[in-house]
């Protein structure tokens, strides 16, 4: 394969693989470094693409299973070294109250969204990360009806874990 047809045919996946590997991961730095070994491995195996009958999907399959490892090397060294703390997102509009209280909202959601279970915290992510029903679909392996189930039920514990939860704080 010429360096022009790999650029063609595959430089236009990168948003799309940067939103799945950024939906998976959740840091850009690590995404963006997915997303080079992706292409490397992509440039490496140049000569066999051309047998792939769908270079979209392959591809999407590559950068969910990198960004697998990934996790999985990153729970491991975890396990070694003392746990990390998480950084508050910061907000720049609006008087200090409502800072705190935007701050304490979105540290509040990150923690419920974190508790969700496995598969809706991912299908959840990957939707807030405008991916298509069908991309999840290709990424998890559940059905688009699978999905929309996910969806629907983590949206559902999170409206009311939230609204029981800020209902007891104005108590």
């Amino acid at each position: 394969m010429s360096p022009e047809s790999f650029t063609r045919q595959f430089l236009p996946l990168h948003r799309k693989l940067y939103r799945i590997a950024y939906a998976l991961l959740e840091d850009e730095a690590h995404a963006q470094d997915i997303l080079q070994d992706a292409y490397c491995k992509l440039w490496d195996k140049r000569e066999d693409l051309q047998k792939i009958q769908n270079p979209d999907a392959y591809c999407v399959v590559m950068v969910k299973n990198l960004c697998i490892d990934f996790i999985r090397s990153a729970q491991q060294r975890q396990r070694k070294e003392s746990p990390l703390q998480m950084q508050e997102p910061t907000t720049t509009e609006g008087s200090p109250e409502s800072q705190v209280i935007a701050r304490e909202q979105i540290s509040l959601m990150d923690k419920l969204i974190t508790a969700l279970p496995a598969s809706q915290r991912s299908v959840l992510r990957l939707k807030a990360a405008n991916s298509s029903t069908e991309e999840i679909a290709l990424i998890t392996g559940f059905s688009p009806l699978h999905i929309r189930v996910l969806l629907s039920r983590a949206r559902k514990t999170l409206r009311t874990q939230f609204l029981n939860l800020q209902h007891h704080d104005t108590r």
